[in-house]
């Protein structure tokens, strides 16, 4: 341990490499062990994430490989691509503002699985994949029935994960932050819908 760090601390330049994905087998293996974290991991990893996007928002946390929630300069929490495209109230699933690409063939399939081992049945699996319009990197992917819904995979409880887990409560906290609100956007598409008949 270098000389003035805490139990459980790696390190900033050794949390970069690990959050770049660029740690050995051996670090990662040695990482797994470092028990306990240090308290504030969770804002080092943001101030680490922070330096890296080119917008100023701030990370209230990421949600995937490129995908964050943020608190825009108006106060509003939004799920953002690391290239910047803004998909809009975390509270809507980000996905409906993707590209997306649905594989539903053997053909299609093929291009993506080696072989026929582990290939998916176009009859009962449909593979989607979710783009960001503005950079186009892959966001997500999923293997579900033809016709199953998007999964929305991810909406935290930011307000009681930062006032409980970190102690440091927002200071926009309120509790209608946490709903889910996809049905609202899935319901103004069936009204516009209905108003083309």
């Amino acid at each position: 341990m270098a000389e003035g760090a805490r139990p459980g601390d790696v390190g900033e330049t050794r949390l970069e490499r690990l959050i770049a994905g660029k740690v050995t087998w051996e670090e990662a293996k040695e990482l797994l062990h470092v028990w306990p974290k240090e308290p504030d991991r969770f804002q080092k990893v943001l101030a680490i994430l922070q330096k890296k996007v080119p917008w100023k928002d701030k990370i209230l946390m990421r949600i995937s490989d490129h995908v964050f929630i943020v608190r825009t300069d108006d106060g509003r929490r939004v799920s953002k691509c690391e290239c910047g495209h803004e998909f809009g109230d975390y509270r809507i699933n980000w996905k409906f503002g993707c590209n997306i690409y649905v594989r539903k063939t053997d053909s299609d399939f093929a291009k993506v699985y080696r072989g026929w081992q582990g290939q998916p049945d176009p009859d009962v699996i449909e593979v989607r994949e979710f783009y960001c319009p503005q950079c186009a990197a892959q966001l997500a992917t999923e293997n579900l029935p033809p016709g199953y819904p998007v999964l929305f995979e991810m909406m935290p409880d930011l307000d009681t994960f930062y006032r409980e887990w970190l102690g440091a409560p927002l200071s926009d906290e309120n509790q209608s932050w946490y709903q889910d609100k996809t049905w609202e956007l899935t319901a103004e598409w069936a009204k516009k819908a209905n108003t083309k008949r």
